[in-house]
């Protein structure tokens, strides 16, 4: 549990910076085409593998407005029988966010203002740890991670585009956990965005930790401190000015 505890946050920067940095050049491609960012741009590795739940999808958006016909209209995805599919458009406009996702991602993670940093031997290094996450998450994990996972992964895409996607796919895990986690004691979307600090809280994270840390259990002592410190080394852009 602790383990879980300790490497959600290092998670959350590596995603959390490089969609921070990638922002604007996404949202010129978008907008090159008259269009802007939806809901297809937070699940793509997934749609490009497969189509997704409704359901599953819907859970993923618990934390935000989603309206399902608006989500439609600019006809980059669409439901079928139950499931989210990208459109022909939809397809063209999200390889393209993946392009820039993965020069960034590579752009990032390649500064080493000191030698004694990894750079891209970090992403090696985590990469495969990453991805035997997603196969034990299959029978650890909740119902939005099993929905996005497998991810996209073309033969072509560099070891930086692949971390990224296998990690945002990671996040998912702990969500589904937390989830579980507030659902359990009462609670509603609106109600957890509501609490503050305090022991109700405190429980309600425990318990998500509880949930997470079993999919830790496919490494062993060295490789999550690998996955710890690799993860830690990357560079996040706040220096890379």
């Amino acid at each position: 549990m602790l383990y879980a505890a300790v490497v959600r946050p290092v998670i959350d920067r590596v995603h959390v910076s490089l969609r921070h940095a990638a922002r604007a050049e996404i949202r010129d491609l978008y907008a090159r085409r008259g269009l802007r960012p939806g809901v297809e741009i937070d699940v793509f590795p997934a749609l490009l593998d497969h189509p997704v739940p409704e359901a599953a999808l819907a859970a993923r958006m618990a934390y935000w407005p989603f309206d399902p016909d608006a989500a439609e209209e600019p006809g980059l995805v669409e439901r079928v029988d139950g499931y989210w599919h990208l459109t022909a458009l939809g397809r063209a406009v999200v390889l393209e966010a993946d392009r820039v996702l993965g020069a960034t991602a590579e752009r990032l993670w390649s500064y080493r203002p000191s030698p004694s940093l990894p750079g891209l031997a970090a992403v090696d290094a985590v990469l495969p740890l990453v991805g035997r996450l997603l196969e034990a998450g299959q029978a650890t994990g909740g119902p939005v991670f099993r929905a996005l996972t497998p991810v996209w992964e073309p033969a072509d895409a560099s070891p930086s585009a692949l971390l990224a996607a296998r990690l945002e796919a990671l996040r998912h895990h702990r969500a589904d956990a937390h989830r579980a986690a507030w659902a359990a004691a009462g609670l509603t979307a609106e109600g957890i965005q509501a609490l503050g600090p305090g022991p109700e809280r405190e429980a309600i994270e425990a318990e998500t930790n509880r949930l997470d840390a079993p999919v830790y259990e496919a490494l062993d002592a060295d490789e999550r401190l690998i996955l710890l410190g690799g993860l830690g080394a990357l560079a996040d852009g706040l220096t890379d000015r």
